[in-house]
């Protein structure tokens, strides 16, 4: 073979072991990526961890199961429509949530401008002989309520009672056999414990949202914009998803059990940006079997003015403590009084749960009734003391208080506020003095068939804020804004 043959043997050979190479890496790596990477079809779908093929093949980590919580849960809680008759606006008492939630809820809350409106919320059942528990601004002021159940079948909803100072309230329908939610255990949540929020957001009905609880007895000052002294905010904080219409919803673990009423967001646009709060579910349950036995919350009060104990505050009271509430004002009269609670005490625990701060305190005494025997303990010059008081209601007694239950005080009989004066004057809610005979009021020159709207410039909403006013002022002078029968308004001055 000449040398010129030969050198085009070796080119041609080069070439072919190359190609053989060539195709040979190229089937390797074709086949690995195969392996890696399966192409998407009809009959090999791609999918996440959580996602639910059918009603028993799922997959989700260990420990960590919505989908049993949202299937057991969610058939219980109800959608809420509410319509709202033609009102005019009212320079009288006004719900002081009303101002939030007409940001809250848009054009939808438009209940004293004018024309007829409507609203749209979510509830819970919680019996199954129809007895639905949500927050008293879903159902506030509301002429007509439509109840919507998961199965689409749908009830007349009639309120049996409500609750300002918790923004809670209670509904029946005509039903039986209804699914239900079981109350749960709100109090030994953990910071950090997963939660689902189920409602009906922007009328998206039976919409399940999932998140963490952040933090436990938080007060948004969402409540204490009337300026009573009742309000109880002690609420479930979580990163839930919550949008206008979850309100009243339920907030619930992992084991499918109610462990919050889902009442608010923190949002400067009206919808959901980061933070959600609800009602805890053990003063939801206490609370809701109040209205339902009583027609009225039995209010436990103490009767001090507490602020939470700050370094600054330490320092300035020379306290040895830095967590605790503080008692600023020990009223007269009072359960804390008769106890032995004095001003400057530090209370840090009731009934053996500590107590860190204002909220804490007022849940914790919250879940009793008048009547009850606590356990209060406190530091007073450095040394840990503890208590028993039996705790009284608004009325200082521990009679049971039904509904539009008139009370007496120092020579006046006062009762909550007929719908014909509400109708007549425009105003939503007062007290109306129905009979009055020597002491203070008459005292005052106040006369028969006066409607208390206002005291020290705070709106009287019911009964709890007169009698809280009042036992908050004692030793003090207050200032008394109302109108008489005939339309004339009046102001008086008394010392208290």
């Amino acid at each position: 073979m000449s040398k010129r043959n030969i050198f085009f043997a070796m080119i041609l050979s080069s070439f072919l072991g190359a190609a053989i190479a060539l195709g040979g890496y190229a089937t390797l790596v074709e086949t690995e990526v195969t392996n890696q990477i399966q192409p998407v079809s009809g009959n090999n779908p791609v999918s996440f961890t959580n996602y639910v093929f059918d009603t028993t093949d799922y997959v989700v980590p260990q420990g960590l199961n919505f989908v049993y919580a949202a299937k057991s849960a969610t058939p219980g809680v109800v959608h809420i429509r509410t319509k709202y008759a033609a009102t005019t606006q009212s320079n009288g008492a006004r719900n002081p949530m009303e101002d939030f939630f007409r940001d809250y809820f848009g054009d939808r809350y438009d209940r004293r401008e004018g024309g007829p409106g409507m609203g749209a919320g979510s509830g819970v059942i919680i019996s199954s002989d129809g007895y639905i528990a949500t927050n008293n601004h879903v159902v506030d002021g509301a002429s007509e309520i439509e109840i919507l159940l998961n199965d689409n079948s749908t009830y007349k909803g009639e309120v049996v009672g409500v609750d300002p100072d918790t923004d809670l309230a209670l509904i029946k329908v005509d039903a039986e056999n209804l699914p239900t939610v079981k109350f749960g255990d709100s109090e030994s949540m953990q910071i950090g414990e997963w939660v689902l929020a189920i409602g009906n957001p922007f009328d998206f009905r039976s919409t399940v949202t999932a998140g963490i609880v952040s933090a436990k007895a938080r007060n948004i000052n969402i409540l204490a914009r009337g300026g009573s002294a009742t309000r109880i905010e002690a609420f479930i904080q979580t990163d839930a998803a919550v949008n206008p219409g979850n309100s009243g919803g339920a907030l619930v673990n992992l084991k499918g059990e109610l462990v919050g009423i889902n009442t608010a967001i923190a949002s400067p646009t009206g919808a959901f940006a980061g933070y959600s709060f609800a009602v805890p579910a053990t003063l939801v349950k206490k609370v809701i079997y109040d209205l339902k036995d009583f027609g009225a919350v039995q209010r436990p009060l103490l009767g001090i003015q507490i602020v939470d104990v700050s370094s600054a505050l330490a320092e300035q009271e020379n306290l040895n403590v830095l967590k605790g509430v503080f008692v600023a004002k020990v009223n007269e009269g009072t359960s804390a009084a008769e106890a032995g609670l004095k001003e400057k005490d530090v209370i840090i625990a009731i009934e053996g749960k500590k107590v860190s701060n204002v909220a804490q305190l007022q849940e914790q005494v919250a879940l009793n009734r008048p009547g009850d025997k606590i356990e209060v303990t406190f530091i007073r010059d450095g040394k840990t003391k503890t208590v028993d008081a039996i705790l009284k209601n608004q009325f200082m007694t521990t009679e049971v208080v039904k509904a539009n239950s008139a009370f007496q005080m120092e020579g006046a009989t006062l009762e909550p506020v007929s719908d014909t004066y509400k109708e007549k004057f425009g105003i939503k809610s007062g007290v109306q003095v129905k009979s009055i005979e020597k002491g203070k009021w008459k005292e005052a020159g106040i006369e028969e068939g006066f409607i208390i709207t206002k005291i020290d410039k705070r709106p009287i909403a019911n009964m709890d804020d007169l009698s809280a006013s009042l036992n908050g002022a004692r030793g003090e002078g207050i200032l008394i804004e109302g109108v008489y029968p005939n339309g004339e308004k009046a102001y008086y001055g008394i010392g208290w």
